[in-house]
């Protein structure tokens, strides 16, 4: 303490007090003599008293506060050397001018001072040039610092958090997951066997779920007869992805020795959220799981992100003719209730799409409706051309058939829209009709993507049906007979299955063979479809030089990329698939080609080893596992073809995780 400050201290108060002192002296004295001298000489000898006390007490609170001083000024710098955390002083040329000891420790190095941070320290560098701003959170070595910079001052402090990523990662590994497993063609099979084999079937399966559950740490409880509850957390949930769920061959190949066939679906919910909402979400997944075919897995999370595994089957035809007529008398019910229908598919319809759009609305004027379907006559590929001219032929069916602007001007409170052959909205003709539609049916044979129309009050989904086209004859068989199918609506109506299935080769089940029997009955020229189906030679040769072009992996994927500034149409990217799809070899094909609308398309095809349909749902399309398709808004048709490349190696390594 500064000594003259003290002195101060002492001084003011015993100045006062010997000023008081002094007066009541001379006030003694002027009383009487005796009394103001003792009174004197016992002040003076109390004043020295106070001022040595006071003097002793400053010289010891002096010494005590500088011992204090030196002791925090000590701790003070071993701190700023010996703590825990890194401290990396720049100069000008940001070369570091001065660190402390546990910065070098971090480093590895003896000392950081004078060090090149470009040169020697790349971790702090790329901090400074900005390439890491967003991830502080840095690895070095084994361990996990946050790293703080001060443009300003050229400092960085750096934290060693590894402990805190721990303790984070035990955390998240112990989230809660909610699953329901469900067999999926258990009851059909059931019902076909004796109840000897049913239990021998039933314990197997049961077996086979019990040993997965116990070896991954599952708890399992079967809630109803083809259904079990699932009870997992985070950690567990990455060990089977890594595994790909291989729950799902191991049900589908031990069950087929016994002539089963069973199959699983699994809908999973993750994230944080309560119970309620995972258990929500996992009913959802295994929704959207059934509306693919099943024997996959679906995982939601609660940011709406999903993944899913298996689909390495075709679906197997599960659809009974009750479902069909179910479906059919409700779309008689919505269609008598409306004052007209609407029929609309997707953009650039295809064979499918305008036969499936004729059959409903033939079934609209079976109940004595009007209807309509909905094209873009400005988006219609060479087949679907060929069938119009046709269609102009007979003026009372052509009548019917608008654009999406003559819709909307039509369309009512009470007007029914069908969307056939796409249940994504952004792939409809045109949005607007579907946003101001009320009543919304929807009919679709592809499996069921994230994106999706969610406000249709009928929905028929069949993945296991080879067409649109298919589902629709199907519903028509269940509708008022006073007026069968014309010629040339039959007509359309199998052309459509036709070009589905490649001409009944893919695909194709009993029901698709009845669906294509019953158009012959009522009419369908097969010589028309033959005709509506041909190519020009152009195009012939526009395909071949495609082909030619096609490169062949060892896995005997086959990919073949268009010239860049050439447009192709997609029905002649899709048979260019096709046909590379029948050479020796070959197990999958990819064709990538400019588009009309300035997007590159790819359209795959498979024999069932690679699941297409994965492949095109990572770049944002999808299909079936042997026929699938997407469009890109990319530069060009070599950033489609890196892009492809990479879908499929992620695939390859992730197993059909999408």
């Amino acid at each position: 303490m500064n000594s003259q400050f003290r002195k101060r201290l002492i001084r003011y108060p015993l100045a006062a007090l010997t000023l008081l002192g002094v007066i009541a002296a001379i006030a003694l004295f002027t009383f009487h003599f005796w009394i103001g001298f003792i009174y004197t000489v016992l002040f003076v000898v109390l004043i020295g008293v106070i001022w040595r006390v006071e003097e002793q007490d400053y010289l010891e609170t002096e010494e005590k506060i500088q011992s204090i001083s030196y002791r925090m000024k000590r701790v003070g710098e071993e701190a700023l050397l010996q703590m825990p955390i890194g401290i990396v002083l720049l100069d000008e040329q940001n070369d570091v001018e001065w660190a402390n000891s546990y910065a070098s420790q971090i480093f590895e190095m003896e000392s950081l001072i004078g060090k090149s941070l470009e040169q020697e320290v790349k971790p702090l560098w790329n901090i400074i040039q900005k390439e890491q701003v967003e991830a502080r959170q840095i690895l070095i070595g084994e361990r996990y610092f946050d790293i703080e910079y001060r443009q300003e001052d050229r400092l960085f402090y750096i934290f060693d958090v590894t402990q805190c990523r721990e303790v984070e990662s035990r955390y998240e590994a112990e989230q809660t997951v909610l699953g329901i497993l469900l067999i999926d063609n258990y009851e059909e099979l059931a019902q076909r066997m004796d109840d000897q084999t049913k239990s021998q079937m039933n314990s197997h399966v049961t077996s086979l779920l019990n040993e997965w559950a116990q070896q991954h740490h599952i708890f399992m409880k079967r809630i109803a007869s083809d259904r079990f509850f699932l009870v997992l957390n985070e950690r567990i949930l990455t060990e089977l992805e890594e595994s790909k769920f291989t729950i799902l061959d191991d049900i589908r190949e031990k069950t087929k020795e016994e002539s089963a066939g069973l199959t699983l679906s699994i809908g999973i919910g993750t994230g944080e959220s309560t119970l309620i909402e995972l258990g929500e979400l996992a009913q959802s997944s295994l929704d959207l799981v059934l509306g693919r075919g099943g024997d996959q897995v679906a995982i939601k999370n609660t940011d709406g992100k999903l993944k899913f595994f298996g689909g390495k089957t075709n679906p197997v035809e599960k659809r009974t003719r009750v479902r069909a007529r179910v479906i059919s008398h409700a779309l008689r019910d919505l269609i008598q209730g409306s004052d007209q229908v609407f029929v609309m598919g997707h953009k650039m319809p295809d064979m499918d799409a305008i036969g499936a759009a004729i059959g409903v609305r033939k079934m609209a004027r079976m109940n004595n409706i009007k209807g309509y379907v909905v094209i873009d006559f400005n988006q219609l590929d060479a087949s679907v051309l060929r069938l119009m001219k046709e269609i102009e032929k007979d003026e009372e069916l052509y009548a019917h058939f608008i654009d999406p602007d003559t819709a909307l001007s039509m369309m009512t409170e009470r007007s029914l829209l069908t969307i056939v052959d796409t249940h994504k909205p952004s792939l409809v003709i045109d949005e607007r009709v579907l946003q101001k539609a009320d009543k919304i049916v929807l009919i679709d044979h592809h499996r069921r993507g994230e994106d999706f129309i969610d406000d249709a009050m009928l929905v028929y989904m069949e993945p296991y049906a080879s067409s649109t086209a298919e589902l629709v004859t199907e519903l028509i068989e269940y509708q008022p007979k006073h007026e069968r199918l014309t010629m040339l609506e039959a007509t359309a109506m199998l052309a459509g299955i036709v070009v589905d299935t490649k001409s009944f080769t893919l695909r194709t089940g009993s029901r698709t063979f009845e669906a294509a029997s019953y158009l012959r009955m009522n009419g369908a020229d097969t010589i028309l479809v033959q005709r509506l189906l041909k190519e020009d030679i152009d195009t012939y040769v526009k395909r071949a030089k495609l082909i030619e072009k096609v490169q062949v992996t060892e896995e005997g994927v086959a990919i073949v990329a268009g010239e860049p500034d050439v447009i192709y149409g997609p029905v002649l990217i899709a048979q260019t698939a096709d046909i590379l799809l029948s050479m020796l070899g070959v197990v999958a094909s990819f064709v990538i080609a400019a588009r009309e609308d300035g997007k590159i398309g790819i359209s795959a095809r498979s024999l069932g080893d690679v699941n297409v349909q994965v492949v095109m749902e990572k770049l944002g399309g999808g299909g079936h596992l042997t026929n699938a398709a997407c469009q890109l808004a990319v530069d060009s048709v070599e950033e489609a073809e890196r892009l492809l490349r990479e879908a499929l190696m992620e695939t390859d390594e992730g197993g059909n995780e999408s």
